[in-house]
């Protein structure tokens, strides 16, 4: 058996050479960056606090890290190199530098990630809608790596086109387009106005036409613990409001949240946290993550 005097002294001179330690991060615009020290991860407030982009930062103390240089591109290369890439399509920014995207392929990001659903992708420096990047997944985020070279420029084009027009997501199709592309196209074209005004229809003619229904307790509490649990999360109270469940969780590291969850389909009405208008882009099960890259976004 370890002495555990021994190891929290090791830890400790750890510590205390991260003080005279340099390292490389990515930061969101208000967030946080992380270091590592003996498999301890350590979360720093970056100055200047409103630092967005990759930087070299020094530890001040243990709560900040101070921006002393940019890093180099092969330094900048190296990091992203450690982390699994993804393709993705850009939908619309969500805040700052940082963008929602959804994947290329749903077959290749639920084998290699356990599921495939729309991503906020940080750091996002060129492309625009529709198009397609490259993006790295690990140290707390999705980040941005480069414009995919594989993509045809052309179906994006056509997507900007339709989506200018208003053409309603069953009206669109062109030969090259994928189911893929075609759910990119749905989720952004929900945050327009017409498919903001259509969204709202639906949800009037859903309560008009609703029928009363019996309600098993037992039942809906398994349904919101589950998809909780997938998230990463634990239910802890839930509550029938009428058209939807207040549901009070628990994030992995124990934060409590009290989020507003759609009956019929469990899509997020609020979450309790500010997503710049996004709420309904996200399920309770999705909702759990967006939550815990919150500081990075």
């Amino acid at each position: 058996m370890a002495d555990i005097r021994k190891l929290l002294q090791q830890i400790a001179k750890e510590e205390a050479k991260l003080y005279d330690t340099e390292f490389i991060a990515p930061c969101v615009g208000g967030g946080t960056v992380r270091a590592v020290v003996a498999n301890l991860i350590y979360t720093f407030q970056p100055q200047p606090r409103d630092f967005e982009g990759w930087g070299i930062f020094q530890p001040i103390n243990d709560r900040v890290a101070e921006v002393i240089d940019e890093p180099s591109l092969p330094q900048w290369v190296e990091y992203l190199g450690l982390l699994k890439s993804v393709r993705l399509n850009l939908l619309y920014p969500l805040r700052g530098q940082t963008w929602l995207a959804y994947p290329v392929n749903e077959s290749d990001m639920q084998q290699r990630f356990g599921e495939a659903k729309p991503l906020p992708v940080h750091l996002v420096s060129e492309g625009g809608q529709f198009e397609g990047i490259i993006a790295r997944i690990g140290g707390g985020g999705c980040w941005f790596e480069a414009r995919d070279r594989r993509a045809d420029p052309q179906i994006t084009v056509q997507l900007r086109e339709c989506l200018r027009g208003e053409t309603l997501p069953e009206n669109v199709h062109f030969p090259g387009m994928t189911p893929e592309q075609r759910t990119a196209y749905d989720l952004a074209w929900q945050q327009t106005d017409a498919g903001q005004r259509r969204q709202q229809q639906r949800r009037q003619r859903q309560v008009r036409n609703r029928p009363p229904r019996r309600i098993n307790t037992r039942s809906e509490e398994r349904q919101l613990q589950e998809a909780l649990q997938q998230g990463g999360g634990e239910l802890q109270d839930f509550r029938d409001r009428g058209d939807f469940w207040q549901v009070e969780w628990t994030t992995s590291n124990g934060e409590r949240h009290t989020s507003a969850i759609d009956k019929n389909d469990l899509t997020v009405i609020s979450s309790g946290i500010c997503l710049s208008g996004r709420d309904r882009d996200f399920d309770l099960q999705s909702l759990v993550g967006v939550i815990e890259q919150s500081d990075e976004w």
